[in-house]
C-alpha cells in the first residue's frame, strides 16, 4: 500500500501538481497517464524516493518492499544475468551474500556458525533454495534464453538488458511495484506475458505506459495527471478515454437536461461493464467499476491533434504487386525471402516479424529507398502513397523554421495555409518559428504526420507510427485510420492500433510469408498459427 498526503511538486514558478491525496492498495494496478511534460515520470520518481517533493508525504505499509524498474543499462555490467535479477530483492541478496561469505572463511568460528544458522533460516523463509529457478522463470517469460542466464550483463545487447532489468523489478513479488514504460523494447510475446503476469498480481502496481492495449489489459484504475492535479478514476484507459469524451460531448450540448445526461452516463457504464466481463483479459481482480459514481466522469482538458487524411482519389483495383521479394541484413542474415502477394483494394495490412528489421527493410524497398534486394514490386497507376519511416532524422538536419520546413512539401506555401496544418498538429503562436533541428521526437513525428496530410494519398505506409507520440496523438492517429478510405500498410508494436485498424496480417519470415485475414489478437493466440510460425522460422 502507498499513501500520498498533501503532495506537491514545483520547479521554480512552474507547479506540476499540488494537494495530491491518494491511496494505492494491494490487488490493484494503477495506469498513470498525462500529456507529455505533465509529470508522470516525476511522480514515479517521487514515489520511489529518487526525488523529494516540494511538500507533502509518501508512506508505505509497515515492512513493505518497494521495487522500481531502473533504466540504467550499464549499472550491473559486472554481474551475471541471474545475479542481477536476484539483486532486485535487496534484503534477500544481502542475506545470501553474507551467508556465502561466512562459508568461504578459512577461520570459521563458533560465532560464525551461529550467524550462519540465523542466515540459513532467513534464507529458507525467503524461498532462497528456489531463488535461481524463480529468477530463471521470469527471464524465460520475458524472452531471455537459458544460455544467457549465466553471462555477464556487459555481454548482452541493450534490448536484452531491458528485459533483465524488468525481471529484476518483478523478482520476489514486491509489495509495491513502480514501472515506467515497461513495454519499451519488448516484442509482442513478451508484452503478452507481462500483461498476464500483472493482471494476476496480488500487490500494488503503478505503471506509466503509452501502450493502450497494455494499460487496458492490466489497469484497474487510471491516474490522470492534468493541469496541476492528480485524479484517480476507476477503470482502465479505454474507459477513461471514452467516458471523458462522452462527458465532453454532454458539456457541449447545452440543451440536454441533467437527468438525460445522467441516464446516458449510467447506460455507458453498464455497457462498458458488460464488455469487461466478456473480455479475454478478465480476471478475478478486474472489478474496476464496482464503486464508480457517475459524478466521477468528467471531460478531459486534453488537446488532441486534428489528424485528417483525405485521399485525392479512390485506389483502383491494382494497388501493389509483390513478387519473389527477398532481403538480407548487413550481417548476412535473411530478413525475408520469397515474399509474393497482392494488396487488394480494401486491404489494411499489418506487417509482422520476429526480426523488427524485416518490416523496415520491406517498407524501404517498396518506397524506392533501398535497391539492394531480390524480386520485384509494382505500384498501381492510381496510387499515391504517403510514407512515415521509422527513422526520420534525415528530414530534420536543417535550420528551417517549421513554416519553411512544411512548405517544402506543399504546393501552397503561403504562411496562412501552412500555419493551418501546423495548428492541426498543435503548433501555435511562436512555436511555428521553431527550428527543425531542435525539435523533440514527438514534435518531429507531428511534423511528419502534417507532411503526410499534405500528400492527399490513398495509401498510407506506416513504420512504427506511435513512436515518440503521446497518448493524445496516438489516439487521434488511431481514430482517423479507423475510417481511412484508402489502403494502409502498417507495422506497429501498439496492438490496439493494429487490432482496430487492420483486417489482414502478413508475417515476413526467412522462408516466405504467413498471410491471414484475421484479428491480430486472434493471430497471436492461435495454436495453429503458432505451429505454422515455428515451422517458418526453422
Amino acid at each position: 500500500m502507498i499513501t500520498v498526503s498533501n503532495l506537491a511538486m514545483q520547479f521554480g514558478k512552474r507547479v506540476l501538481f499540488s494537494d495530491v491525496n491518494l491511496k494505492f492498495t494491494a490487488g490493484n494496478c494503477y495506469g498513470v497517464i498525462g500529456a507529455n511534460g505533465a509529470g508522470k515520470s516525476t511522480f514515479i520518481r517521487m514515489l520511489s524516493g529518487e526525488l523529494d517533493p516540494t511538500r507533502g508525504q509518501i508512506s508505505f505499509g509497515p515492512g513493505e518492499r518497494l521495487s522500481v524498474l531502473k533504466q540504467d543499462h550499464f549499472a550491473y555490467d559486472q554481474f551475471t544475468v541471474l545475479d542481477t535479477v536476484m539483486m532486485g530483492n535487496e534484503h534477500f541478496w544481502q542475506v545470501k551474500e553474507e551467508k556465502d561469505a561466512i562459508y568461504l572463511k578459512e577461520d570459521f568460528t563458533e560465532e560464525d556458525g551461529i550467524r550462519a544458522a540465523e542466515l540459513e533460516e532467513k534464507f529458507a523463509e525467503m524461498d532462497g533454495w528456489n531463488a535461481e529457478s524463480n529468477a530463471a522463470q521470469l527471464l524465460s517469460g520475458l524472452g531471455i534464453k537459458e544460455e544467457l542466464h549465466y553471462q555477464l550483463m556487459s555481454e548482452l545487447e541493450n534490448k536484452e538488458k531491458v528485459r533483465v532489468l524488468l525481471a529484476r523489478a518483478l523478482y520476489g513479488k514486491p509489495d509495491n511495484l513502480l514501472l515506467d514504460e515497461p513495454t519499451n523494447d519488448l516484442d509482442v510475446d513478451a508484452v503478452m506475458w507481462l500483461e498476464n503476469y500483472l493482471a494476476n498480481y496480488e500487490n500494488t502496481v503503478l505503471v506509466v505506459s503509452h501502450d493502450r492495449h497494455f494499460l487496458d489489459a492490466v489497469s484497474t484504475h487510471t491516474i490522470d495527471i492534468d493541469y496541476g492535479k492528480i485524479t484517480m478514476f476507476a477503470g482502465n484507459y479505454t474507459f477513461w478515454y471514452e467516458s471523458s469524451q462522452l462527458a465532453l460531448r454532454q458539456q457541449q450540448n447545452q440543451n440536454k437536461k441533467a437527468e438525460e445526461k445522467r441516464k446516458e452516463l449510467e447506460e455507458f457504464i453498464r455497457r462498458f461493464s458488460a464488455n469487461v466481463a466478456k473480455s479475454k483479459q478478465a480476471t478475478s481482480r478486474r472489478k474496476m467499476l464496482e464503486k464508480l459514481n457517475v459524478e466521477e466522469i468528467q471531460p478531459s482538458t486534453r488537446k488532441y491533434p486534428a489528424i485528417i487524411f483525405t485521399p485525392e482519389r479512390e485506389p483502383g483495383n491494382m494497388v501493389l504487386e509483390i513478387s519473389g521479394l527477398g532481403k538480407r541484413a548487413e550481417d548476412g542474415s535473411v530478413l525475408f525471402n520469397n515474399v509474393s502477394f497482392n494488396v487488394e483494394k480494401d486491404d489494411k495490412i499489418a506487417f509482422y516479424s520476429r526480426d523488427a528489421r524485416a518490416m523496415t527493410a520491406f517498407f524501404e524497398i517498396i518506397m524506392g529507398n533501398d535497391r539492394d534486394y531480390a524480386g520485384k514490386y509494382n505500384w498501381g497507376i492510381t496510387i499515391t502513397n504517403a510514407y512515415l519511416p521509422l527513422d526520420n532524422t534525415r528530414f530534420f538536419n536543417n535550420e528551417h523554421t517549421l513554416v519553411d520546413w512544411l512548405g517544402q512539401y506543399s504546393a501552397d506555401t503561403t504562411e496562412v495555409f501552412i500555419r493551418g496544418y501546423l495548428g492541426k498538429m498543435l503548433f501555435s503562436g511562436e512555436e511555428i518559428y521553431k527550428r527543425a533541428n531542435v525539435l523533440s521526437g514527438g514534435e518531429k513525428m507531428r511534423c511528419m504526420i502534417a507532411r503526410m496530410m499534405l500528400r492527399n494519398a490513398n495509401v498510407m505506409v506506416l513504420d512504427s507510427p506511435v513512436n515518440h507520440l503521446d497518448l493524445e496523438s496516438i489516439q487521434a492517429f488511431n481514430n482517423t485510420l479507423k475510417t481511412f478510405k484508402g489502403n494502409i500498410l502498417l507495422s506497429s508494436h501498439d496492438r490496439e492500433f493494429v487490432s482496430t485498424v487492420c483486417n489482414r496480417i502478413i508475417e515476413l519470415t526467412p522462408n516466405g510469408i504467413i498471410d491471414k485475414y484475421m484479428d491480430f489478437d486472434e493471430y497471436l493466440t492461435s495454436e495453429e498459427i503458432h505451429a505454422l510460425r515455428e515451422k517458418m522460422y526453422e
